[in-house]
């Protein structure tokens, strides 16, 4: 690996300074690069990489597909709910059956609130930790994120419908036709 310095070097040492009425800079600015050790033990990299891997796994979750979610729809529940992650601009095009918007920009705040402040803003009651929460945006990137927000707050029964809208609208369009 190799990593990069930024040193500053005199300007003398670059070249003797002339005898004149402007202002010289002090310094000039060059970039100097050393290459880092290897690491000492390579089975031991790699068994770290293979740890924070595991970790990592544990804290993504569950992916849906649409065969998964279209029950939902058709069978909306008090007990798991489907929220759509998209900002109300997107939403005002199209959202799927049964969700509910809850905008990620606002999410990590709105999780923060107590059960009547949540439901005054949002028109909906606050998920409990405990509920079943599936979460879609328009392709699925920030759905994820949404997951990852949502378990930070204590969340533990999420799901991520990764296909989400595109995905939704593609597969309802082929399935009317």
């Amino acid at each position: 690996m190799l990593r990069t310095v930024l040193v500053s070097i005199p300007r003398t040492s670059l070249r003797p300074a002339h005898v004149s009425t402007r202002v010289l800079r002090p310094s000039l600015q060059a970039f100097a690069r050393f290459e880092s050790s290897k690491p000492a033990d390579p089975e031991a990299l790699r068994a770290a990489r293979k740890l924070h891997d595991s970790l990592q796994r544990d804290w993504q979750s569950p992916i849906l597909s649409y065969e998964q979610v279209k029950p939902k729809t058709l069978q909306p529940s008090n007990d798991a709910y489907l929220i759509d992650v998209r900002e109300p601009d997107e939403v005002i095009r199209g959202s799927i059956p049964s969700s509910v918007n809850l905008p990620l920009s606002t999410l990590a705040t709105s999780l923060n609130l107590k059960p009547q402040d949540f439901r005054e803003k949002h028109g909906f009651d606050k998920p409990e930790t405990t509920q079943e929460i599936v979460f879609y945006c328009r392709s699925g990137k920030r759905s994820a994120s949404a997951c990852d927000i949502a378990r930070r707050h204590g969340y533990q029964n999420l799901f991520n419908y990764e296909g989400s809208w595109l995905d939704w609208v593609a597969k309802e369009v082929f399935s009317t036709h």
